[in-house]
């Protein structure tokens, strides 16, 4: 059983999009009519779950919303902003939270008065909502939100042209996905259901690890892409009913390396992702098949030394894998599955701590499988 701990290969991941609006934020509050600007913050909205989900963000010390999730149908001030295309002023904050806003209490907390509000839309529609906050009262006053609001305009492009690259990378994929899914018997509901499991243990070990927002939101992106290299197996082994000869599971085990050679190749020719993250995705789709007691493939790495964000990738693979019917296999039940997890933690095969938090997340796990059932949504 793998600890707490962080895999050396996560944490080059974090110089990304929050490492560009942080520099940004410095460069604004160079100015002096702005320098009250304490905070910048992003939050991503999924359309399929009706969620809102805090991103990434450039704050004066810790941020007072990390981790947090809300559907959007229960903030209508910020439906409404949806709706209209407006933007929200909020100049007293203090005011705000004696009403009984949580978000609002949170803010003043942390030494946050004064909140500037934006959504932020492309083509595709709202994609979330920038949030400037002040760290005096009355601080987005006309004269101000002026002069903020061309950088505003830069940060929701800066966003959507990173949602876009990922757009971008998974429509490319999304074919091999589809044909292998076909093959396989997975389906578009496994991948939407595995992403969300990722996403949900990912926020369970977030707080005790340290991690970023940042990071979580592309766990849930990239974990789809993990069995991409599964197009380069012949139907013949792919497909075979029963336990495979160690020459074809020589052959199976050769979907990872492909799978990896695919990433690379649509990154390079089509430069859909930065460099920031491209290893994460490299190493979901590397390691997702290793195993805690160095059993796995196709590098035999231990413990610690399988990145974290491939642990979490696998766990919520097999349970998405021993939960959903097959071909060859019916579903089983949640107690079950969990079950079998726990005994493959006991064997030394998967992260313990990447089941516990699975396991702690059954509510929104519960909540994914009846969005997401194979008559639903795919």
């Amino acid at each position: 059983m793998t600890s707490l701990a962080k895999a050396e290969g996560s944490v080059p991941f974090h110089q990304g999009l929050a490492a560009q609006i942080g520099a940004l934020h410095e460069e604004i509050r160079s100015e002096a009519e702005l320098a009250h600007l304490g905070r910048i913050a992003v939050a991503l909205y999924d359309p399929r779950t009706d969620l809102l989900k805090t991103f990434i963000h450039s704050s004066d010390g810790e941020s007072p919303l990390d981790h947090a999730t809300a559907p959007l149908s229960a903030l209508p001030s910020l439906v409404e902003l949806a709706r209209t295309g407006g933007t929200r002023i909020l100049n007293d904050l203090e005011a705000v939270a004696r009403t009984g806003h949580e978000y609002a209490a949170r803010l003043v907390s942390f030494g946050y008065y004064s909140s500037y509000t934006v959504p932020i839309s492309g083509r595709e529609g709202l994609r979330g909502f920038l949030f400037l906050n002040g760290v005096v009262p009355g601080f987005f006053a006309p004269k101000v939100v002026r002069r903020l609001k061309p950088y505003g305009d830069l940060i929701a492009q800066m966003v959507l042209r990173e949602l876009d690259a990922l757009h971008s990378m998974q429509s490319t994929v999304k074919v091999l996905l589809q044909i292998s899914a076909v093959r396989d018997g997975e389906t578009g509901c496994h991948l939407a259901r595995m992403a969300r499991y990722s996403r949900a243990i990912g926020l369970k070990l977030a707080g005790p690890l340290g991690f970023s927002d940042e990071f979580v939101e592309y766990l849930f992106q990239f974990a789809p892409v993990h069995d991409v290299g599964k197009i380069s197996v012949p139907d013949h082994i792919l497909l075979k009913p029963g336990p495979l000869t160690p020459e074809e599971f020589a052959v199976m085990q050769g979907h990872v390396i492909r799978g990896v050679e695919i990433v690379d190749l649509a990154v390079g020719d089509f430069g859909f992702i930065s460099t920031a993250h491209l290893q994460m995705l490299r190493q979901i789709v590397a390691c997702h098949h290793e195993k805690i007691d160095g059993s796995g493939y196709p590098r035999g790495l231990k413990g610690a030394d399988i990145p974290l964000e491939a642990r979490i990738v696998a766990v919520a693979d097999v349970f998405d894998a021993l939960t959903s019917r097959r071909p060859y296999k019916s579903a089983w039940n949640n107690a079950d599955a969990i079950a079998a997890l726990h005994a493959d933690v006991a064997n030394n095969k998967l992260d313990g701590a990447c089941v516990a938090a699975l396991v702690k997340s059954m509510p929104e796990i519960l909540d994914i499988q009846v969005l997401f059932a194979e008559t639903g949504v795919g």
